[in-house]
C-alpha cells in the first residue's frame, strides 16, 4: 500500500483588514500610550521577515504544484543575492582607472543596491512569480508599521554612508559634467588654458590659412579673469600676429566685388584676410582698454611697441602711433623708454613703411608739444635725433632732364641747319617716337607695379617732416623766451631748473642746421642770442639769462657757431655777442652745478676751432682762462690750459704775456691797465697784464696740470716757432675726470717732501721712503684713536665748564635767597 500524502496544515485566517482612516483612537488610549512608551518598545525589535514567512500561505494551488512553486521562489532569492554580490557600477566622477607599477588597472567602483519599494510585493506582474505573489497573505497593521520604520532607518543609514553615490545615480550627464568642472581646481583650469593657447598658437604658425578661426578662440581665452592667463594670451597673440601678418595692407572687398563670382582660392583668401583683420582690430582694442589698468600697463605697452616696430605698414597703424606717442612723456620710466625706443626704430627703419609712418609720428609729436605747452619730458623731443634725411634726393633726375633738354635744343638747331633731310628721315622719326612712347608706358606700368616710391613723393614727405620738426623747435625756443611758471616746469626740468625741452631742441638744431631755410636764419640767430643772455625783451621784463643755467646758455653759443659753420657761404653774421657771453660765463661756472663737458665743448668750438682771433680778445680769454684754472679742479684746469696753449700758439703777439715786466706786458695796447671785471673782452686790457698764474699752476698737486703749465711758460716769443696741439679741451677734460676718480696725490706729496729734505742737506737713503709710507699707514689707526681721545677730553672740559657755571649761578641764587630771608626776619622783629 502506498503511503498516504500528508495534508498541509494551514494557519488560521487573519481578521479582516480595516483601513487606517476608519480606526478611531480615543484620547484615553493616546494618553495611555504616551504614559507607557516603554511597554511598546518591543515592537521595534520584532523580526518582520520571520513573521511573514510563517504567516504567508498559498491559496488555490494544488498540492502537486506547491513544491515547484517553493523551488522557484528559492531560485529567485538566490539569483537576487548573486546580483547583489556581483553587481558593480563604475562611479562616473572617478571614471579614469589607476595604473599601478605592475601595469594593472584598478577602477574605483561602488556596489549597486537594488532598491525595492515597500509595496513591491503587492504589484502584479506577467510572470509566474508575480502571479504567485497575488496569493500571498497580507501583513497586519503592526507588521506594516514595523516594516516601514525599519525601511526608514535603513534609508537614513544609506544616506549617511553613501550620499555621493546616490546623487551620481540620480543626476543626469549634464549635472555630472557641471560637478566635474566645479571640482577641478583653479590651477588645473589655468594649466589647461595654457596648454590650449600653446596648441592653438602652434597650429596657427603651421598653417595660418586653414586654422585662422583659432585666433578668435585665443582672443576669447585672453579675456579670462585671471591676470596670468590674460598676460599669457596677449603675449601669445603678439607672437602669432608678428608671424602671420602679411607684408601689405589688407583692403576689404567692396559691395560690388562681393557680388562678383570668384574662385574658391580667392574666396578662401578673402575669408582669411577679413578674419585676420577683425581679430587684429579686437586685439588692439583690448590692449588700449587694458592700458589704463596698472597690472597690465607694462605688458600692453610692450605689445603695442613691438607691433609698431614689427608691422608699421599694416592696418590700424594710426591707433598704434596714437597710443605710443600719447605716453612718450610718461612719468613711468619703463613705459617712456619703450615708447621712445619704438619711435626711434620707426625713424631708423623707413624701408618697412616707406616714410609715411615717420611723417605721421613727427606730426603727432608736434601736436603733443603744442597741446602741453612745451612741458614734456626731454626724451619726447630727443627722438628727432634718430631722423635721417637724404640730401641728394632727386638730383640725378634733374641732371637727366637737363641732358634731355640740351639734346632737344641740339636737335632743333640741327634741323634748322639741315631742312632738306626732313622728308627722308620721317619714317625713322616716327619709329623713334613710337619707341619712346612705349618705353614711357612701360616705365609707368613698372612704377605702378613696383613697391618703390616715387622720388617726388619721398621728397614731399621729407619736406613735411622737416617743416614739422623745425616748427616744433622754433615753438620751444619761443616758449623759452617767454616768462613761465617755475612750479609747473620744475618737475620736468629737474635739477637744471630751465625749460625741459630746450637742451634736446638745441641739439637737434645743431644737427639739422644745414637743412634750415636761409629765410629763417636771421630769426634763429636772434633767438639764440637772446637765450644766451645778450638781449632783453621789448617790454623790459626779466632777462632770460637769469632763468637759464650756465650749461644751457653755453649750448646756445655752441649751436650758433655750428649753424654759422654749416652755412658759412650763405651767412654773414657777427658773433661778437656770443664771445662776450662766453667770456662772462667762464666766471659763472660752478663744477657741482654746471656741466664741465659743455664748457669744454664751447672752448673747443669757439676758441680752438675758430679762425684767427683779434689780439685783444685772445689776450682777454688767455688771462681769464689762467684765472679760471687756479679756482677749480684738475679736469677743468686741464681743459682751460689746453685752450690757453692753443691760443698762445695761434696768436704770437699774445706770448708777450709770458714776459715778467715790472709794469705788465710789453704790449699794453689802447688800455693801459688790466680790468679783470670787465664784461667785454675787447675792453679788458689783458695785454697790460702778466700770466703770473702759470707759476702757481706749475706747483699744482696733479702732475699733468703742473706739466702743461710749465710747458706753457717755456713758450718763447719767436715768430717762426710752429706748435701742433694734439689734445682738444674735451679730450683733456674727459681723461682727467676719469683719472681723478682713482688719483691719489699722497705719493706726489711724499716725493715733494723728500725733494725738500734733499735740498736742505739731509741725506736720506732711498730705501727709507717706502718704510716711511708703511709706518704712516700702520700708525693711522693709532693716530685716529689718540685724536678721538683728545677730542673726547676737550668735550668733557667744555661740559665741565658749563656745569660749573650752572653750579655757580645756582649757589649765588641760594645765597641771595638766604639774605632775603634774613632781611625779612629783621623787619618782622622791628615791627
Amino acid at each position: 500500500m502506498g503511503k498516504k500524502k500528508q495534508k498541509v496544515s494551514l494557519p488560521p485566517e487573519l481578521p479582516p483588514e480595516v483601513p487606517d482612516e476608519e480606526i478611531e483612537v480615543s484620547d484615553e488610549d493616546l494618553q495611555f500610550v504616551n504614559e507607557n512608551r516603554d511597554y511598546a518598545g518591543f515592537v521595534s525589535t520584532l523580526d518582520t521577515n520571520s513573521i511573514t514567512r510563517h504567516v504567508t500561505r498559498v491559496a488555490d494551488v494544488k498540492e502537486d504544484a506547491l513544491e515547484s512553486l517553493y523551488e522557484k521562489r528559492f531560485r529567485k532569492k538566490s539569483l537576487d543575492k548573486e546580483k547583489e554580490e556581483n553587481g558593480l557600477e563604475i562611479d562616473p566622477v572617478d571614471a579614469l582607472p589607476v595604473k599601478t607599477l605592475d601595469g594593472k588597472l584598478y577602477y574605483r567602483t561602488v556596489p549597486k543596491e537594488l532598491k525595492k519599494s515597500a509595496n513591491e510585493d503587492e504589484v502584479t506582474g506577467d510572470s509566474e512569480d508575480d502571479r504567485a505573489d497575488k496569493s500571498m497573505v497580507k501583513l497586519t497593521k503592526a507588521e506594516k508599521r514595523a516594516k516601514l520604520k525599519k525601511l526608514r532607518k535603513d534609508a537614513k543609514k544609506q544616506a549617511k554612508e553613501v550620499p555621493e553615490v546616490e546623487e551620481v545615480q540620480q543626476t543626469s550627464q549634464v549635472d555630472v559634467l557641471a560637478e566635474v568642472t566645479r571640482d577641478l581646481t583653479a590651477e588645473e583650469a589655468n594649466e589647461s588654458k595654457k596648454y590650449r593657447l600653446a596648441e592653438l598658437g602652434t597650429v596657427l604658425l603651421m598653417d595660418p590659412e586653414s586654422n585662422i578661426k583659432s585666433l578668435k578662440e585665443m582672443l576669447q581665452i585672453s579675456k579670462d579673469g585671471d591676470c596670468s592667463i590674460v598676460i599669457l594670451g596677449l603675449k601669445s597673440l603678439l607672437a602669432v600676429f608678428k608671424d602671420i601678418i602679411p607684408g601689405y595692407r589688407i583692403r576689404l572687398p567692396t559691395e560690388k566685388e562681393q557680388e562678383m563670382i570668384i574662385s574658391k582660392a580667392v574666396k578662401k583668401m578673402r575669408f582669411y584676410e577679413s578674419t585676420l583683420l577683425s581679430v587684429y582690430k579686437a586685439y588692439l582694442q583690448k590692449l588700449i582698454a587694458l592700458e589704463q589698468q596698472a597690472v597690465f600697463q607694462h605688458v600692453t605697452f610692450r605689445c603695442i611697441c613691438t607691433l609698431l616696430e614689427a608691422v608699421p605698414h599694416f592696418n590700424f597703424r594710426e591707433s598704434l602711433l596714437a597710443a605710443v606717442i600719447k605716453n612718450i612723456s610718461s612719468p613711468d620710466d619703463v613705459i617712456r623708454k619703450l615708447c621712445c625706443a619704438s619711435i626711434k626704430s620707426l625713424f631708423a627703419n623707413e624701408g618697412k613703411h616707406g616714410g609715411e609712418a615717420t611723417v605721421e609720428a613727427v606730426k603727432l609729436i608736434a601736436d603733443l608739444v603744442k597741446a602741453h605747452d612745451c612741458q614734456l619730458h626731454p626724451d619726447s623731443i630727443e627722438v628727432f635725433m634718430s631722423l635721417s634725411f637724404d640730401e641728394d634726393l632727386g638730383r640725378p633726375e634733374r641732371s637727366n632732364a637737363d641732358n634731355k633738354a640740351k639734346h632737344k635744343k641740339f636737335k632743333k638747331r640741327k634741323n634748322v641747319d639741315e631742312p632738306s633731310k626732313l622728308p627722308d628721315n620721317e619714317k625713322k622719326k616716327n619709329r623713334k617716337d613710337l619707341m619712346s612712347k612705349t618705353r614711357e608706358e612701360v616705365d609707368a606700368d613698372f612704377k605702378a607695379a613696383s613697391f618703390t616710391q616715387d622720388i617726388m613723393e619721398r621728397r614731399g614727405m621729407q619736406s613735411e617732416t622737416l617743416s614739422a620738426v623745425f616748427q616744433t623747435y622754433f615753438r620751444i625756443l619761443k616758449h623759452a623766451l617767454q616768462p613761465r611758471l617755475e612750479a609747473s616746469s620744475r618737475e620736468l626740468a629737474g635739477a637744471s631748473g630751465g625749460p625741459p625741452l630746450l637742451a634736446p631742441c638745441l641739439n637737434g638744431i645743431a644737427k639739422f642746421s644745414h637743412l634750415i631755410d636761409l629765410d629763417f636764419m636771421a630769426d634763429l640767430m636772434s633767438y639764440l642770442r637772446r637765450l644766451a643772455g645778450g638781449g632783453s625783451y621789448a617790454d623790459g621784463s626779466e632777462n632770460c639769462s637769469k632763468r637759464l643755467t650756465v650749461s644751457e646758455r653755453l649750448r646756445c653759443c655752441i649751436v650758433a657757431f655750428k649753424v654759422m659753420r654749416n652755412n658759412l657761404d650763405a651767412l654773414n653774421v657777427d658773433l661778437q655777442d656770443f664771445f662776450v657771453q662766453l667770456y662772462n660765463l667762464i666766471l659763472e661756472y660752478r663744477p657741482g652745478r654746471d656741466q664741465g663737458e659743455v664748457l669744454a665743448e664751447a672752448l673747443k668750438i669757439m676758441l680752438c676751432d675758430d679762425r684767427q682771433h683779434d689780439m685783444q680778445r685772445a689776450a682777454a680769454f688767455i688771462k681769464r682762462l689762467a684765472t679760471f684754472a687756479l679756482c677749480f679742479g684738475s679736469a677743468e684746469s686741464m681743459a682751460a690750459l689746453v685752450t690757453l696753449k692753443h691760443l698762445l700758439q695761434k696768436n704770437v703777439k699774445c706770448r708777450n704775456l709770458l714776459e715778467n715786466d715790472a709794469g705788465g706786458g710789453s704790449l699794453s695796447g689802447p688800455i693801459a691797465k688790466y680790468q679783470p671785471y670787465a664784461t667785454d673782452p675787447n675792453l679788458s686790457g689783458a695785454l697790460a697784464s702778466v700770466l703770473w698764474e702759470l707759476n702757481l699752476l706749475s706747483k699744482h698737486y696733479h702732475p699733468a696740470v703742473s706739466a702743461i703749465a710749465s710747458s706753457i711758460s717755456t713758450i718763447s716769443t719767436v715768430q717762426n716757432q710752429v706748435f701742433h696741439s694734439i689734445v682738444s679741451p674735451q679730450q683733456a677734460f674727459t681723461e682727467l675726470s676719469l683719472e681723478q676718480e682713482s688719483f691719489n696725490p699722497n705719493s706726489d706729496i711724499s716725493k715733494s717732501k723728500n725733494k725738500r729734505k734733499r735740498g736742505s742737506g739731509l741725506t736720506i737713503p732711498a730705501s727709507v721712503g717706502p718704510d716711511l709710507d708703511m709706518t704712516s699707514q700702520t700708525d693711522e689707526s693709532e693716530v685716529r684713536k689718540k685724536l678721538s681721545e683728545h677730542f673726547l677730553i676737550l668735550r668733557d672740559i667744555t661740559d665741565n665748564e658749563r656745569l660749573r657755571g650752572e653750579l655757580d649761578r645756582t649757589s649765588l641764587s641760594l645765597k641771595l635767597y638766604e639774605q632775603f630771608k634774613k632781611q625779612k626776619k629783621k623787619r618782622t622783629r622791628t615791627q
